[in-house]
């Protein structure tokens, strides 16, 4: 066989293969991720999983569809978020049940202090002229509390107020003092009102807790 014509049809091989994957495979320089926005379906899915799977539907098909969808959403909206490219994107608002598909932005925190980015000061204006709360009993309902937070510390706390009836149900009652006034656990009545899960610990110290000096991000 003429050498020529080996090294020709190797090189028509090769070109062709070429094309090939380009067709199938898009470059990963072109992709970003995207939220895609979706009508409700008709049908009510049973399980998560079903629901993925529908998702999936709206992906190229010559794509690993399992790796290309990062998450799927179905409570406040109907969707997903997915690696995409921008021709992918136009061929998906082709598709029944599309609403829209936008790129992720990623903001920066202009500040960790709003207060003071937004005006605030403690010691003028309307601030300074109120008395913070001074006197407001405060109920919350949630997983619980962590009587030993230092946004509990009772110093400077006046007396409680003669109108409070109610009680402290920690098995140590000195958990409770002049700032954290009462405890109760009213969905299991026979345990302790102990935050395991540290919501009610957060809500309860944002509302109405001590300044805690050194504090960070974990207490």
């Amino acid at each position: 066989m003429d050498l020529k014509f080996i090294s020709t049809f190797l090189c028509f091989v090769l070109l062709h293969s070429s094309k090939t994957f380009g067709d199938h495979f898009t470059n990963q320089s072109d992709l970003e991720t995207y939220i895609v926005h979706l009508e409700f379906p008709d049908q009510l899915f049973s399980n998560s999983k079903d629901l993925l799977l529908w998702h999936q539907s709206f992906l190229p098909t010559n794509s690993n569809n399992s790796s290309r969808i990062l998450y799927s959403y179905r409570h406040v909206f109907n969707g997903f978020a997915a690696t995409l490219s921008s021709d992918e994107v136009r061929e998906m608002e082709k598709k029944p049940g599309f609403v829209s598909a936008r790129p992720q932005r990623i903001f920066q925190l202009h500040t960790t202090h709003t207060p003071s980015f937004l005006g605030l000061h403690q010691n003028v204006g309307l601030w300074n002229a109120s008395n913070s709360g001074k006197g407001v009993l405060i109920g919350i309902l949630d997983t619980g509390i962590d009587p030993q937070h230092p946004s509990f510390n009772d110093n400077g706390m006046p007396n409680l107020p003669l109108k409070w009836k109610g009680k402290c149900e920690f098995n140590v009652t000195t958990y409770c003092n002049k700032k954290l006034i009462g405890a109760r656990n009213y969905v299991q009545p026979d345990r302790f009102p102990l935050d395991l899960a540290g919501h009610g610990t957060h809500t309860s110290s944002t509302a109405g807790g001590n300044f805690v000096d050194d504090a960070n991000f974990f207490w």
